[in-house]
């Protein structure tokens, strides 16, 4: 059966989205179909909002509707202990275990010489420029634990440590409710490795 012109520029337009192939796109636009058009219009009109309504904030980079975000105008945040990030997904788990409350820096991705991705292209001289100005007692290195993030960690503690910040890593090691039994060697090693008193 074929569609009609609309229905398939939507169908089309959909599979460009991360993880949505053709026959999930289909089902989408199958489904707004049924929708009131009162909810596809609201649909239609909180994607056509975004561009205007989500920023990103001019001190840590996060996305926000307001500059500063509100974790950087938050004066109940500590202002001398700063959280590095990839992504802004990277800063929501974090906030969900509550026990950071210090502030964040995103820097847009991690160092990946493969896919052309230097230090310059990411946000590291903005992170340099927050730190050199003062006040910053630690940065917490939290890229994500794949040979880019630690690539990245591994250049960005460098890069600050001649400004006699302290700087840490995030721990890494088995998730709450795996099986050793099935965890691979790497991950054992390194929980092994920070190990902790009790």
């Amino acid at each position: 059966m074929a569609y009609p012109n609309s229905l398939r520029r939507l169908i089309a337009l959909l599979a460009k989205l991360p993880g949505v192939g053709e026959k999930t796109a289909t089902r989408l636009a199958l489904h707004m179909l049924k929708m009131s058009p009162q909810s596809l219009r609201e649909l239609g009109e909180a994607i056509a909002a975004i561009p205007e309504a989500v920023i990103r904030c001019s001190t840590c980079f996060n996305i926000a509707d307001e500059d500063p975000c509100p974790i950087c105008s938050d004066p109940a945040r500590r202002s001398d202990l700063l959280c590095v990030v990839e992504s802004p997904t990277d800063l929501v788990p974090i906030e969900k275990s509550g026990e950071y409350r210090g502030r964040y820096h995103v820097l847009g991705g991690a160092i990946s010489p493969i896919d052309g991705v230097m230090p310059e292209d990411l946000r590291v001289g903005e992170l340099l420029g927050r730190l050199s100005r003062g006040g910053v007692a630690e940065v917490v290195l939290a890229t994500n634990l794949t040979a880019e993030g630690e690539a990245t960690a591994t250049y960005l503690a460098g890069a600050i440590k001649p400004l006699n910040i302290r700087v840490t890593r995030i721990a890494y090691g088995m998730p709450v409710g795996a099986d050793l039994e099935y965890t691979d060697e790497i991950t054992v090693g390194r929980a092994i490795k920070g190990r902790r008193e009790m």
